[in-house]
């Protein structure tokens, strides 16, 4: 059997899917299997992965009715576990593409240091040209708290990875869901005293604007709250005292572009979100250093009744700061001209 499981969950890219493929079924490592799941695609690419599948006998396909990208990830772990006795999991998008030795360099850092995890750099493109930088694939331990707080999208992604078998004994992506990575991939990394990173780029990433995270606004996008609050609690149970802070920072940066669309495409949901926001500004909101100087926007919206008291606090603050100010900087024009004179 195979030694790694590759899994790419695959619907509506038939521009994409066989630059994908290609990628994968090009690498200097030749020791793994395809799983290729369509789930429900409407164009040719229920067709383009059979015929993958008729050439190279490391390839698996799966054809299942539309569930979402998380339904698609969770049939090919599933169909892994029924079928296979592979040892390592990857995932990889549709729309994106691999280095050629995307496989191999993955495996020897997790080999070479012992890790359950292995990582690369990614680049994101858009455009069919990219060439492939030749960095140094040097192995580094990593400590998941300080990769956390400084990676954050190759802490939250589930693509670009190698991961040991185990971990998906019992975890499953959470169905129904976007930002399903945001629910999953930290609970892995945090299960690890050291993850493997090799800081060279192994990973492209597509800039589909046709894709679900790229699309128009919608309330569908608000799930993601509910997967950093996980990870906050989480942090905050298991004190991860810089992961937490870096969690809630994340919560109230995002919440303050989204506030933006709330209020511009979904006015249903403005009141319920009004007092979520007052809830979280609460409880975390001095844990990420937030406050009504720097963030108006939140607390306009959490405490629209006090709109008019936050405008005044803000100027008279202002006009204090600027008394001050101009009395520090009379203080030293004085002691200057005392000196000079």
């Amino acid at each position: 059997m195979a030694k790694i499981s590759v899994i790419v969950p695959v619907y509506k890219v038939e521009n994409y899917l066989k630059r994908c493929v290609d990628s994968i079924l090009g690498q200097t490592y030749s020791d793994f299997e395809l799983i290729l799941v369509d789930d429900g695609s409407p164009d040719s690419c229920p067709q383009i992965c059979d015929e993958y599948a008729e050439k190279d006998s490391r390839v698996r396909v799966i054809h299942q009715q539309n569930g979402g990208l998380s339904a698609a990830r969770n049939a090919g772990i599933d169909w892994v576990f029924q079928n296979s006795d592979s040892e390592w999991f990857s995932f990889i998008d549709s729309d994106d593409y691999v280095h050629p030795r995307y496989l191999e360099v993955l495996l020897n850092a997790a080999e070479s240091t012992g890790c359950d995890v292995s990582i690369g750099s990614y680049i994101e493109f858009s455009d069919e040209t990219i060439s492939f930088p030749q960095k140094g694939n040097r192995p580094q331990l990593c400590d998941p708290e300080e990769f956390f707080v400084k990676k954050a999208v190759e802490t939250t992604t589930a693509w670009g990875k190698l991961y040991v078998r185990k971990f998906f004994e019992t975890l499953r992506y959470p169905v129904g869901k976007i930002h399903e990575d945001e629910f999953t991939t930290y609970k892995i990394l945090f299960q690890n005293e050291n993850i493997s990173f090799v800081d060279m780029p192994l990973y492209f990433y597509y800039k589909n604007n046709e894709s679900i995270m790229r699309s128009h606004w919608n309330p569908a996008c608000l799930v993601k709250y509910q997967a950093i609050e996980e990870q906050m609690d989480f942090f905050k149970k298991n004190h991860f005292e810089r992961a937490y802070r870096v969690a809630c920072c994340r919560y109230f940066y995002n919440f303050a572009y989204d506030l933006k669309m709330i209020d511009r495409f979904y006015p249903d949901g403005k009141k319920i979100w009004k007092k979520k926001n007052r809830k979280m500004l609460k409880e975390y909101g001095m844990d990420a250093g937030i406050s009504m100087n720097t963030h108006w926007d939140l607390y306009r919206n959490a405490y629209p009744e006090y709109e008019l008291y936050f405008l005044l606090r803000k100027k008279i603050r202002g006009t204090i700061l600027n008394i001050y100010s101009r009395s520090v900087l009379l203080q030293k024009s004085y002691r200057f001209l005392r000196n000079i004179l």
